[in-house]
């Protein structure tokens, strides 16, 4: 999603920066300036030092809430002991940028939900300081993960909400800006 939604900002004219994780999709526009991270940290401090400079954000990596608290730098050996590992959060980027965030910047969070999904999204929107939150859900045949192809509701901090049928994440990415780009 957030290479659709870089290329279709770019089309119509924004400067783009792409904060992308390790995947091999290319960009394609010549006003897409892209940054590759690996973790959630460089994720964070690259969003961080970027957004300033930015009129709007559309945040749509799905990053891990939590890491393991110890990295090793030889393979673990199975042994005969269980092996435990302990979690500590990651930063909560669109909650630090939602913090940092003037009057005249757009912040656009995505909110993948199992389960209650709008309530959800809409505690999500207004804790992380959102203007919009797009929705989908893991329940509905070709979203998500591993399709070319995204459904989506786009919930606004007024209460509204627009629903759009299954379709490629190319026109899905138009759909968002049309609804939150004003």
């Amino acid at each position: 999603m957030g290479f659709a939604l870089a290329e279709e900002c770019a089309r119509r004219g924004a400067e783009v920066v792409l904060v992308a994780g390790p995947v091999s999709l290319k960009v394609n526009h010549p006003n897409i300036k892209r940054i590759d991270v690996e973790s959630a940290e460089e994720m964070y401090n690259a969003s961080v030092k970027e957004f300033p400079g930015m009129d709007a954000a559309i945040l749509c990596a799905a990053v891990a809430d939590f890491r393991p608290s110890e990295q090793y730098s030889q393979k673990v050996k199975r042994g005969e002991d269980l092996l435990t590992i302990s979690l500590v959060p990651n930063k909560d980027i669109a909650a630090s940028l939602g913090k940092m965030k003037k009057a005249n910047q757009l912040l656009i969070g995505f909110a993948l939900e199992t389960n209650d999904e709008e309530t959800n999204a809409l505690k999500k929107m207004a804790k992380k300081n959102l203007d919009y939150i797009v929705l989908n859900s893991l329940n509905d045949a070709g979203a998500g993960f591993k399709y070319d192809t995204n459904k989506v509701s786009i919930l606004r901090k007024n209460g509204d909400r627009t629903d759009f049928g299954l379709k490629s994440k190319y026109e899905v990415a138009s759909d968002i800006i049309d609804h939150t780009m004003h």
